[in-house]
């Protein structure tokens, strides 16, 4: 069994009409959750596109405790795998079918993340090291140099080619392919401390201390990705915010799980 969760905050009516059409069109999906997060019921028609679909109504808590409500359901109604989805991408039929073969023949996968492209077809480097807070600066406030295009680079692990199966420690929350046996058996959940930003972060890294994290690069998906810390100051506030806590909670300077599970993934990729 296969479901899906979609976390609605006065989303664009053409956005969630093209995600759920990715998600129907591919034909293997037994439930949809749709987690509404706005302040007024102007999107419950969507429970009306589909009998898949199940719509629920929510204060908005935040991104990962609201999927966490779908996790839930997911997991009581014995599904095998969930996809976590943002609802500004789109997929073709068959990614969804074939990330389904592929964990089914790797039980040890906890996680896929398929290749991520923009709608120009520009790739999207989302496979990471875990952070350091200087990881972070450097990508955010200083300048573009060769210095700091190389420190960044080594981040994203440009080097990878993004052309072959890899097992990083951090990939991006947009597109979340989940084992369902390992997020039970580990009792693995967003942590709902995180109200928006990095709470992708820290369940890939707790999904990673016990299966592997795989990107694959064999099918990709569309994502618009608006970079809204990037445009709004309230944005860049909360993604503050949520940096803050995600380093209080894993360490800023001194962190020993940091240092070997990014040292595995350079080795594995041939950088270090």
């Amino acid at each position: 069994m296969l479901t899906t969760s979609i976390v609605l905050y006065k989303t664009p009516r053409n956005q969630i009409e093209t995600v759920l059409k990715s998600v129907l069109d591919s034909n293997c999906v037994d439930k949809i959750y749709i987690i509404d997060n706005s302040p007024t019921d102007e999107l419950s028609y969507v429970k009306d596109i589909s009998p898949l679909i199940e719509y629920i109504p929510h204060d908005n808590t935040g991104y990962g405790s609201s999927h966490n409500i779908a996790i839930k359901k997911s997991l009581e109604v014995g599904a095998d795998y969930h996809v976590v989805l943002n609802p500004d991408i789109r997929f073709e039929p068959n990614v969804l079918l074939e990330l389904t073969n592929y964990m089914s023949e790797n039980q040890d996968v906890g996680y896929i993340l398929p290749k991520v492209v923009y709608p120009n077809g520009e790739l999207q480097y989302l496979c990471k090291l875990l952070p350091t807070p200087s990881d972070l600066i450097f990508r955010r406030f200083l300048p573009k140099t060769k210095k700091t295009e190389k420190k960044n680079d080594r981040y994203i692990l440009k080097q990878s080619g993004y052309d072959k199966i890899m097992n990083p420690p951090c990939l991006s929350g947009c597109f979340m392919f989940l084992n369902c046996k390992i997020l039970k058996e580990h009792n693995l959940y967003f942590d709902d401390k995180f109200f928006m930003y990095f709470e992708d972060f820290d369940l890939m890294r707790r999904i990673h201390k016990v299966s592997k994290t795989i990107f694959y690069p064999h099918v990709s998906i569309i994502h618009d990705h608006a970079k809204e810390s990037y445009k709004s100051k309230k944005m860049l506030i909360q993604h503050i915010k949520s940096a803050i806590k995600y380093f209080n909670k894993w360490g800023w300077i001194f962190d020993k799980e940091r240092k070997e599970m990014n040292k595995k993934i350079l080795e594995e990729i041939g950088i270090l």
